[in-house]
This record gives C-alpha cells, sequence and structure tokens, in this order.
C-alpha cells in the first residue's frame, strides 16, 4: 500500500458542501423565528447561534485531543482521500489490525471528522454572517462589516492549525496555539453579539469606575496568559505529572525542570535535540499552570466581588460560578486521575470564562469625571489675575 500524502484536497469539495448543509440548519431555523425581526435583532440571533456552536466546536475539538484522535485520520481535509470514514474502511482496518490501540481506529477517525464537519459547517455560518453584515451596513444599519471579516479570516487560519497539528504529527506548539485561536474565535463572536445587541437596543456600554475597568483588562490578560499555560499542559500530557493537590508529589516545591518544560519548539515528548522529554519538564509544565492558577483565581474572585455593585452584575455572577466551575474540574483532573469528562468540563469553563470577560469588557466603559464649568475657569481666571498686592507694587514704583 502506498503511503497517504499528508494533504489530499480531493475530498475538500464535498466536505464544503456538508458544511454548507449542516450552516443551512440552525440558520433557516433561525431566520424562521426571526423573519419579524428587524435586521440588528436578526443579526444579534445568528451571531449568537455561531457563538454558540463555536463553543461547541471547542469542547469537541477538547474531546478529540483527549481521546487521542487527533490523528484518527493521518491526511487533510478528508480521510485517506474520502469525504468520511466509511469511505477509508480498508486502510483503517489495515492500520488496526498493526496498532489495535494505535492513533487510526475507526471510532477516532469518525470522531476526527465529526469535529471537521462541525468546523466547516461554523465556518460556512460565519461566512453568512459576514456577508449578511455587509449588506445591512450598505442599507444604513450602523455596525461594522470589520469584526465579521476579521472572524471569518480568523476561521481560515484555524483551518490552517487543524491541518498542522494532523501533518506535524500533535506539535504541542501548533496544537496550543489551535486551541488559542479556537478560544479568539469566542471572543470574537462575542464582540459582534454585544455590538449587534447594542445596536438593536441603541445603547452602548455601561459606565463603570476607571480603575476597576484597569482591572478588567489586566484580569483579561491573565486569563490568556492562563489559557496558553493550560493548552501547554494538556498537549504535553502534563496533568498527572502532580497528582495531589496542593501539594505536587506530595511536596510544596518538587523537582522540577523549567528550561526543558518550556522548550516550545519541539515534537511531542521529545526535546529540542530529540531526547525524551523528563518527568521533572511535565512537573514544571503542570507547576506553572496551578500557580498561575492561584493568581487568576484570586484576581478574578475579587473583580467579581467588585463589579456585583455595578451595571455588571450578570457578568459578576457568571465570573463567581465559572471560577467555581474551573476550580472543581481542575481538582477532579488531578485527584481523579484525569477523567475525560472532568478534562472537557476543565476547557468549558476556560471557554465560558473567554465569553463571560469579552462580554464585559465589551459592555463597559470607563467612567469620566466630570470637572465643575467653575473649576475649569478658575486656572485661566488666576492665571489671568495678578497676584495679590501687585497693583500696590506697581503704583509704589511708579511713584518713586
Amino acid at each position: 500500500m502506498q503511503p497517504q500524502s499528508l494533504y489530499d484536497l480531493a475530498p475538500a469539495v464535498e466536505i464544503a458542501v456538508l458544511g454548507v448543509a449542516l450552516a443551512a440548519v440552525p440558520l433557516g431555523w433561525t431566520w424562521l423565528r426571526k423573519r419579524h425581526a428587524g435586521p440588528a435583532q436578526w443579526l444579534a440571533a445568528v451571531t449568537v447561534l455561531a457563538l454558540y456552536l463555536t463553543f461547541d466546536l471547542v469542547l469537541v475539538g477538547a474531546f478529540t485531543r483527549l481521546t487521542d484522535s487527533g490523528l484518527g485520520c493521518p491526511d487533510w481535509p478528508g480521510c485517506y482521500g474520502n469525504s468520511s470514514p466509511l469511505g477509508a474502511l480498508p486502510q483503517i482496518r489495515v492500520e488496526e489490525a498493526r496498532l489495535p490501540t494505535g492513533p487510526v481506529t475507526h471510532g477516532k477517525a469518525w470522531i476526527e471528522m465529526i469535529h471537521r464537519y462541525l468546523a466547516t459547517g461554523a465556518g460556512a455560518l460565519v461566512a453568512a454572517l459576514a456577508a449578511a453584515t455587509w449588506l445591512q451596513r450598505k442599507r444604513g444599519l450602523p455596525v461594522s462589516p470589520l469584526w465579521p471579516a476579521i472572524t471569518l479570516a480568523g476561521f481560515c487560519v484555524q483551518g490552517a492549525f487543524g491541518a498542522l497539528t494532523v501533518t506535524m504529527k500533535l506539535f504541542p506548539a501548533i496544537v496550543t496555539l489551535h486551541l488559542l485561536g479556537a478560544m479568539a474565535l469566542l471572543a470574537l463572536l462575542c464582540v459582534q453579539a454585544v455590538a449587534y445587541r447594542q445596536a438593536e437596543r441603541g445603547s452602548g456600554a455601561a459606565t463603570i469606575p476607571a480603575p476597576l475597568r484597569h482591572g478588567l483588562v489586566a484580569a483579561y490578560a491573565l486569563l490568556w496568559l492562563q489559557i496558553a499555560l493550560g493548552g501547554w499542559v494538556s498537549t504535553n500530557y502534563a496533568v498527572l505529572a502532580c497528582n495531589t493537590f496542593p501539594t505536587c508529589q506530595g511536596q510544596w516545591w518538587p523537582a522540577m525542570d523549567f528550561s526543558q518544560g518550556f522548550e516550545l519548539w519541539r515534537a511531542l515528548g521529545k526535546t529540542g535535540a530529540g531526547d525524551h522529554v523528563t518527568f521533572a519538564a511535565l512537573t514544571a509544565i503542570h507547576y506553572a499552570h496551578r500557580l498561575m492558577a492561584y493568581a487568576v483565581f484570586l484576581v478574578l474572585g475579587v473583580l467579581a466581588w467588585q463589579l456585583r455593585q455595578t451595571a455588571l452584575r450578570r457578568a459578576a455572577k457568571w465570573l463567581a460560578l465559572l471560577l467555581g466551575w474551573q476550580f472543581l474540574s481542575g481538582l477532579s483532573n488531578v485527584v481523579l486521575g484525569w477523567p475525560l469528562v472532568a478534562a472537557v468540563a476543565h476547557t468549558a469553563g476556560a471557554a465560558g470564562l473567554v465569553v463571560a470577560l469579552t462580554w464585559a469588557l465589551r459592555e463597559s466603559r470607563s467612567e469620566r469625571v466630570a470637572v465643575p464649568k467653575a473649576q475649569r475657569r478658575e486656572p485661566a481666571a488666576s492665571a489671568a489675575r495678578p497676584p495679590e498686592g501687585a497693583h500696590a507694587e506697581v503704583r509704589r514704583s511708579e511713584a518713586s
């Protein structure tokens, strides 16, 4: 049997047609429900739908990675040059006979292809959203077509990273970037959903104190760093490097190799020199994520407490709920031996935090402190008025 080419575009058209069909179902359902609504309301509904589908896609992607199905079909975009595992059945049977628990099995092939079908469908829905936004902008709706265009470009980039994930054999840096790209798509769709809602209701963002707004931005940056660390833990299979909590391996500071653990450009399980990654390196990867989790939990907890006194009370409740979710799911991964349900739930919590914080940022702006007119004029008036006693000094100098 000839080796399968890593890129085989023969089934690309069939997969694209399937993706369009998958996107047409929720799009048609939304049109039926919102056919009497205004354009802003319809765009908001479609954007929220795309957001939900992309959220589901993130979970399916996590399920694909956690079940070791990322190489269920060793080529891209199809499966052994076919649009479904049904056409690749002979090749899959050969691989199953060679390695019964290996990367290519019939079940793993279906998981991998379902993930690709959903990604194509979500991309088609985003393309329809971008076209609809551009048309409504031409008709005078005050919405920017820039965000949908950026989101569509992001989906294309995600497709490229999906291909590299397969062809580069689960290269940790590529898989981590693929995860971050998925989270970025959620953020982009969330920004659009809030913008359409604001256009629909005819009001802008709520004002919050400037220090609180700055804290929101800082927490957002910390969250992205923590997600990157979490992706690095998952893609390097370092979750079980620490199987106790709050200590790691029964120690507060176990043996760790940070330089090797955070060597970014290397193959899975290997160092840049080709040696096997040591357990101390995996421990460093896990413990860095855990230490950062403490900081993120503290910052987001304080932020949720402060936001409850503002117009973003709903965001505060979601942040508190998702923090509890993340703590329980993360703890379950450690003490229960990384069960699949807890691992997927942990990814869901991270995605939920991205959406909640993006929503809070887009729905808020810094409060401007108004300066009374009298105070604003006083410096000019005082600058024009001579200092006290100046007239007397002038008169004395003239008399002399």
